[in-house]
């Protein structure tokens, strides 16, 4: 990762009113730390830092930081963290975190792919970001703004493993070799069909309906239906009983 100047200054005024008016004169609070040398406080511009993340690949940016009235003429550091309003996205506060030349440090860097995968070009899959971010080490001149990965023959259910991708030179790619970090699924509806198919059928539940249907005709009447039944019963008994009396 080649390094960009960026100048600062001292920062004194600590309180919540000061960094308002520093916020409203076009500066914006920072912070420095390191092994070499105590924290300190900061402010840059901000145009000036805003201009760099906008045309940085990522926010991890790497700078050689000239501090007014500071012993060491410059200062390598690395862009740690960067707040943004959660409206307009302005930057808020920045951390930088002083390295060394020659000591390797560790940051993660955002994964992108190159190319148009063949199991979504031919196959009509949807290419899949298991892992946004990868972790690496190395000296501060190797550092990568992000990790490139060739998907193009990439088939459906084919994906691609931490251990399988090659770092650029003095890169150590650090985790777990068999997670997936890219993956081509099948379509959508290919999976709907293959669900459709092993679930039980609109056609069995219209069966089970109408099974339980023709049970129903042979079950015993309502208790209305009963009496009503018992009713008739009892005037077809009376006509006979009388005529056995007449005889």
């Amino acid at each position: 990762m080649k390094s960009v100047p960026l100048k600062a200054f001292p920062r004194t005024l600590l309180q919540r009113g000061a960094v308002k008016k520093l916020r409203a004169s076009g500066r914006v609070p920072a912070t420095i730390y390191g092994r070499q040398a105590k924290p300190q406080n900061l402010e840059v511009s901000s145009e000036e830092i805003s201009d760099l993340l906008h045309h940085s690949a990522s926010e991890n940016l790497l700078v050689d930081l000239s501090v007014e009235n500071d012993a060491r003429a410059k200062r390598l550091a690395l862009v740690q963290e960067v707040q943004h309003h959660p409206l307009n996205g302005h930057v808020l506060h920045v951390d930088f975190h002083e390295v060394a030349e020659n000591e390797k440090i560790t940051i993660s860097v955002p994964v992108e792919t190159s190319g148009e995968a063949a199991g979504v070009k031919t196959g009509g899959g949807s290419l899949t970001h298991v892992l946004l971010k990868l972790k690496v080490r190395s000296l501060p001149k190797d550092l990568p703004e992000q990790i490139t990965i060739d998907v193009t023959a990439l088939e459906i259910g084919k994906s691609v493993h931490l251990g399988e991708i090659v770092p650029p030179a003095g890169v150590e790619i650090l985790g777990d070799k068999h997670l997936t970090v890219v993956a081509v699924a099948a379509p959508r509806a290919e999976e709907e069909v293959v669900a459709t198919a092993a679930a039980p059928g609109a056609a069995d539940v219209e069966m089970t309906k109408e099974k339980k249907e023709e049970g129903a005709e042979g079950a015993a009447p309502a208790k209305g239906d009963a009496k009503a039944a018992a009713g008739d019963k009892k005037a077809e008994a009376k006509p006979e009983a009388k005529a056995e009396k007449k005889k």
